[in-house]
């Protein structure tokens, strides 16, 4: 993987990897920033969520559950101090359809944090997660 942050003046960056894809990036008016971009530790839960969605929507596609909506939504407690790291991090899952297993739902969560998604892996090393799901029939 290779990634980088270009400055575009100030606290603006743009951030690109080798897809080619692009993300602005900036810091809030009180230290400097034009509030013109995500925060970098946002662009981790945002890794995050979308890491661990991939994963979790693949698995109960192939279990052939019959989801018409999904999001997942990161909640981060970070110290109150620098560097401000993760302390806690809550996973909750939002699955929308009809006749969802449960059971398939939470296997899918398990696979996607203890065995398929790398975001979840490294930031588990840094503060503990709790997953949590909710069913809703469509």
């Amino acid at each position: 993987m290779y990634a980088s942050a270009q400055w575009n003046g100030g606290m603006s960056f743009t951030g690109t990897a080798r897809s080619g894809f692009e993300v602005k990036l900036g810091a809030d008016p009180s230290v400097g920033g034009a509030n013109d971009g995500f925060r970098p530790l946002e662009l981790m839960g945002v890794s995050l969520a979308a890491c661990t969605a991939m994963d979790v929507i693949s698995i109960l596609t192939k279990k052939r559950q019959d989801v018409t909506d999904f999001s997942v939504q990161v909640d981060v407690d970070q110290a109150k101090t620098m560097p401000y790291v993760y302390t806690q991090i809550r996973v909750k899952y939002i699955v929308t359809g009809k006749n969802i297993d449960p059971a398939a739902v939470a296997r899918a969560i398990e696979l996607s944090a203890e065995k398929y998604c790398p975001a979840s892996a490294m930031l588990e090393k840094a503060a503990p997660i709790e997953h949590s799901y909710e069913i809703i029939e469509a």
